[in-house]
């Protein structure tokens, strides 16, 4: 499976927005967003020049493609899924980005990032409707419950996940029992559901692919 080895915190300084990357350990007081570190590369003279619409719409997309962890050729696949079925195109995006196993891993608190969350589905700690599944880019349907392997429920990286479900919960579309650690999609989210994706303007990666 390929993978962005590069430095997470580079990529939130280059978008200009916490990606939350690392998990939790993005809200603490060392993340680069917080000590407003400039964009890497160039001078700040050059970072501050007009941005033209092609580069409006490129970053959009690098920012949505950064936070789901995802490489290129993974995300256009998706976002032809997307543009195929009915609807509007920018909202089946995030609808199918939610879907995926890895991120409803992440959503249901059992791993403290979406990177977290991948390593745990690669290496077969996660189970679908009493299956073993190990693809972390598989969709999830309505219904589809989502739980730790019996043997890996003893693993502290999840006991410190889900640590964060009693401060903060859910998802309203997702059930968890964190005590047996397991989970049900219990509906799809609809665009407005996906709070913390308010500033993504899909309509803008939609007229990027569109060209």
């Amino acid at each position: 499976m390929a993978r962005n080895l590069g430095p997470q915190c580079r990529n939130c300084r280059t978008e200009r927005k916490q990606l939350f990357l690392k998990g939790e350990r993005c809200k603490g007081p060392n993340c680069a967003i917080t000590k407003k570190r400039g964009a890497p590369g160039k001078g700040q003279r050059f970072r501050m020049r007009k941005v033209s619409d092609y580069g409006l719409q490129l970053r959009e997309k690098q920012k949505l493609k950064r936070m789901y962890g995802m490489l290129e050729r993974q995300f256009k696949i998706f976002f032809n899924k997307a543009n195929k079925m009915k609807g509007v195109t920018g909202e089946n995006l995030i609808r199918l980005l939610e879907r995926r196993l890895d991120t409803v891993v992440y959503r249901m608190r059992f791993a403290s990032s979406r990177k977290q969350a991948r390593q745990l589905v690669s290496h077969g700690h996660v189970r679908v409707n009493d299956k073993r599944v190990n693809i972390p880019s598989y969709i999830l349907r309505q219904g589809d419950k989502v739980e730790i392997r019996e043997r890996s429920k003893k693993l502290l990286v999840i006991k410190e996940s889900l640590k964060e479900y009693s401060r903060s919960g859910v998802v309203p579309w997702l059930d968890v029992d964190p005590d047996n650690m397991f989970g049900i999609l219990k509906t799809i989210p609809s665009r407005n559901d996906v709070i913390d994706l308010a500033d993504i303007k899909e309509q803008l990666i939609v007229e990027l692919y569109s060209k």
